[in-house]
């Protein structure tokens, strides 16, 4: 890529998790010895956000780009050396800003997640991007940063063969919390996420059309349940972390012969109040999902949906400094590796280890790990698989640094237990 370029730009920036982007871009970007600059469709918008984020810093270019002008993207992205998309939902917004990295060999990074776009990306321009030479990672957020590198971690320090790894997510606040949690923009990539999950199926087809060995023992999902490595009740967690996590293995499978790990994915509430009041409100979600009339009433009262959760306005900062996460994964497997990635073993699995991804706020950390991506693309990308490429955050970083950075950043990857039977 041409020397000329900015090292990164971060596109809409003036949007909620753009901001906060911005605002780590000025400290992780002089750190590295980096330029960024910031897009969006008004000027004056970003000179405000400029100012109000990152007015320390002289001489910030702003760069004017409208995702309904295809001219101004190619433009904006001929200028970088990988773009920051921030711009979401990307079902909607997201391909074209793909497009025209691809057009002007410019890396990508997003925070989608989005398991019905990214799956629809990598099958469709997976190619052209390894043929570019260029990497598009989506899902570099809270979605799926912790949960699939936290898998890559668990992996990495388990000292033997996995055979399952199970994930419970964790979510609570140091304080009282005054208005909403979620940005309205989460709010609305769940509806048309949930609205459109029949997708899945046949996008899942076209993507591999070749099936994966089973193995044994078969991890069997729980609906609702007391775990013993995560106090209170665990179900199913709806979000993208599974759906990013299984492409992963997939990944690796494919191109390293590593036997892929079987993933279930909970999140755990304190009371079975709490798990009763959330299944209800996901029942009426997901039902409503179903139909315009539906989604349109979601759109429009978001607050009364949710419990106040989400609003048409803007969380506030202090609300999100007191919310923290963790997320724990329970491995199970053996001592001793099988020769070859489709050996079974005849044996239980006599190995358990316990590990933990813990950290701050959900829109703090999305921030954090999408600036360290692109970072990580830009410095190591030798570490990088197939010099190109439709990747998760897992193929994509799990033999850089990106783990050890995070770790810096107040990210913590951390191992509880390991025991032998």
């Amino acid at each position: 890529m041409a020397d000329d370029r900015l090292d990164i730009v971060i596109f809409g920036a003036t949007g909620y998790t753009g901001k906060y982007v911005v605002k780590d871009a000025v400290h992780l970007c002089k750190e590295n010895k980096l330029r960024f600059g910031v897009a969006g469709r008004r000027k004056e918008a970003l000179e405000a956000v400029i100012k109000e984020f990152a007015s320390d810093i002289d001489d910030i270019p702003i760069i004017v780009a409208d995702i309904k002008d295809e001219e101004s993207l190619t433009k904006m992205t001929k200028q970088a050396k990988i773009i920051i998309n921030c711009c979401g939902p990307y079902r909607f917004y997201g391909e074209p800003i793909i497009k025209a990295c691809i057009a002007t060999r410019t890396h990508h990074v997003d925070v989608s997640g989005e398991p019905q776009y990214m799956e629809k990306m990598q099958l469709e321009y997976n190619k052209a991007a390894q043929e570019a030479g260029i990497y598009i990672v989506s899902a570099c957020g809270f979605d799926s940063i912790p949960a699939d590198l936290g898998i890559i971690f668990t992996q990495q320090t388990f000292g033997g063969e996995i055979n399952t790894i199970e994930t419970y997510l964790k979510l609570w606040t140091t304080g009282n919390v005054k208005g909403s949690l979620l940005n309205y923009g989460t709010w609305e990539s769940a509806v048309y996420g949930m609205a459109h999950m029949n997708e899945l199926r046949a996008l899942r087809t076209k993507l591999y059309p070749t099936k994966l060995p089973k193995f044994t023992p078969k991890l069997k999902s729980k609906i609702l349940h007391r775990s013993d490595v995560s106090e209170g009740w665990s179900t199913l967690f709806m979000g993208a972390d599974r759906s990013v996590a299984l492409r992963t293995q997939r990944f690796m499978y494919d191109k390293y012969k590593e036997r892929p790990v079987q993933v279930q994915t909970y999140i755990t509430f304190q009371s079975l109040f709490s798990f009763m009041m959330i299944a209800i409100a996901g029942m009426i979600f997901a039902l409503m999902t179903r139909t315009a009339f539906g989604r349109n009433l979601l759109l429009k009262y978001p607050a009364l949906f949710s419990y106040g959760f989400v609003s048409h306005e803007s969380p506030k900062r202090e609300t999100h400094e007191q919310a923290r996460f963790s997320i724990t994964f329970k491995a199970l497997g053996w001592t001793e590796k099988s020769a070859e990635p489709t050996d079974k073993h005849t044996d239980p699995p006599n190995k358990k280890v316990i590990t933990k991804v813990s950290g701050i706020n959900g829109y703090e950390i999305t921030s954090i790990a999408l600036i360290l991506s692109a970072i990580t693309i830009l410095k190591e990308a030798d570490k990088i698989p197939d010099n190109g490429g439709v990747l998760t955050p897992g193929a994509a970083f799990g033999k850089t640094s990106m783990i050890e950075q995070l770790n810096k950043h107040n990210i913590k990857f951390e191992v509880i237990s390991s025991t032998e039977k």
